[in-house]
């Protein structure tokens, strides 16, 4: 497991803007004296210039009284910087190495050129919103698919904001974010040579590096004591026996494809007062209902999907419902400015009117949770310190996750439940959480805060 670093001494640490001065000799870069004092930056001998894996030997001379950062024009194409950029820079005296950003990359499943207000499909809104976030923090940000992953990993395509979303060839990044949105793109060879090569060559800092199966998790957190209050009794449905189980323990179960996202393909299996059982599937076109007068026919029934996908099989639980529909949260969850697992933001979910998911792709509405806990007809005492104690339970289940599964993981959304009775329970976790158009944004800023929290972890991660 990957171990978060000691918080890195920010004092000299400080943002210039870049200025493209074409005077200068290729070696040469201008700071101001007062800007040298304080970085403690030798001016007597060569240091290295450093911007992700882009690093060039440079001389640092006197800029009077300016507070920019001048370099030369052919740096500015070599290294993907762009003029007028507010940047980060810090002195490694250990390494003699004046670096700049952090330089992050988040890595896509797409890009649509043709579509300049959506070229990155539903998640657009939010790449902007991390441009911006990264500006006013003095990072920056670009954003690539694996088609534009070349042979040498030092190098790559990648689009960024500059007026406008652009394409330019870019150094590999200090720390990436994998937004990729399908495990076939993320264990594609050519992405995973790319990931091995950064890391080993350039220490490049990669998070969120997997998707978690939900069997992963309730394998990882069932044996921790503490956290084994919150899980649903939950197993890999390995055939028949497990089915029958489950279902004489519980008179609903629910079947979840073990990779699904979105709430697709979920299975509701209840047990009819006739002894008849019913199944609900989750599905485009909305619910599809069964009706078996037997366990044995239900399960085969299933038996075909069973052999192409796994699932997992978890009890049912009596969720609060508002107007007769499910509630549940999304507390997402990321690592601070510190290095440390905080809560970003918390949100209820209410499922559509025709299904029984809350997935906002399935209809779901998103809801304040102090106003969905208000309708919801819990116990008042519940209602009371159920925030505080969801925020806690989201903590130590990101905690369990990072103690049990050896993956670097900087954001997770942790979906919670409660019960009639005002219990909580863990419904499932994602290491890739939606980032549509539909995810609430910070009415004031317009950069909702889980932008302005990933820039700041890339920050900590680098000491930048």
């Amino acid at each position: 497991m990957r171990k978060s670093k000691i918080k890195p001494n920010t004092k000299s640490k400080i943002s210039v803007q870049l200025v493209r001065s074409a005077q200068l000799p290729d070696n040469d870069i201008k700071l101001g004296d007062r800007l040298i004092r304080q970085l403690r930056i030798p001016t007597d001998s060569p240091i290295q210039l450093a911007f992700g894996s882009f690093k060039q030997e440079i001389q640092v001379t006197s800029g009077g009284k300016s507070n920019s950062l001048h370099l030369n024009p052919s740096v500015f194409s070599n290294s993907g910087l762009l003029p007028r950029t507010v940047m980060n820079v810090k002195y490694f005296p250990l390494e003699r190495t004046l670096k700049l950003g952090p330089l992050i990359g988040v890595m896509v499943s797409r890009y649509h050129p043709d579509e300049p207000d959506k070229p990155f499909g539903s998640i657009s809104a939010f790449c902007l919103e991390m441009v911006n976030a990264a500006r006013k923090q003095g990072a920056y940000v670009y954003f690539f698919t694996p088609d534009m992953i070349g042979s040498n990993p030092s190098t790559l395509e990648a689009i960024a904001y500059d007026a406008g979303w652009k394409k330019l060839s870019v150094p590999a990044p200090d720390v990436i974010n994998n937004r990729l949105s399908t495990r076939k793109l993320e264990n594609s060879p050519s992405v995973q040579h790319f990931m091995r090569e950064v890391k080993s060559r350039f220490g490049t800092h990669i998070f969120n590096e997997k998707f978690l199966d939900k069997s992963d998790v309730f394998e990882a957190l069932g044996p921790d004591a503490k956290l084994q209050k919150y899980l649903p009794e939950s197993y890999l449905l390995s055939g028949y026996p497990t089915l029958k189980k489950m279902c004489a323990a519980y008179r609903t179960v629910f079947l979840k494809p073990v990779r699904g996202s979105l709430g697709k393909g979920i299975i509701r299996i209840s047990r009819q007062e006739n002894g008849h059982y019913q199944t609900m599937t989750t599905s485009l076109e909305g619910i599809k209902k069964n009706t078996y007068s037997s366990l044995p026919k239900l399960f085969s029934s299933l038996s075909g999907k069973i052999k192409k996908t796994r699932y997992q099989i978890q009890q049912g639980l009596d969720l609060i419902r508002i107007n007769r529909r499910n509630v549940d949260f999304r507390v997402l969850v990321h690592k601070n400015k510190n290095g440390k697992w905080s809560v970003t933001s918390v949100v209820a979910r209410i499922a559509g009117g025709n299904h029984f998911v809350s997935n906002l792709a399935r209809g779901g509405t998103l809801s304040a949770v102090k106003d969905a806990l208000a309708m919801s007809g819990i116990p008042l005492t519940s209602k009371q310190t159920a925030p505080a104690r969801m925020n806690q339970i989201a903590l130590d289940i990101a905690h369990g996750l990072e103690a049990a599964i050896p993956y670097h993981f900087g954001e997770l959304g942790i979906d919670l439940a409660i019960d009639t009775s005002g219990r909580i329970w863990l419904l499932e976790v994602n290491s890739k959480p939606s980032k549509g158009e539909n995810a609430p944004l910070n009415a004031d800023s317009k950069v909702r805060p889980s932008a302005v929290r990933l820039v700041q972890y890339c920050q900590f991660l680098t000491g930048l």
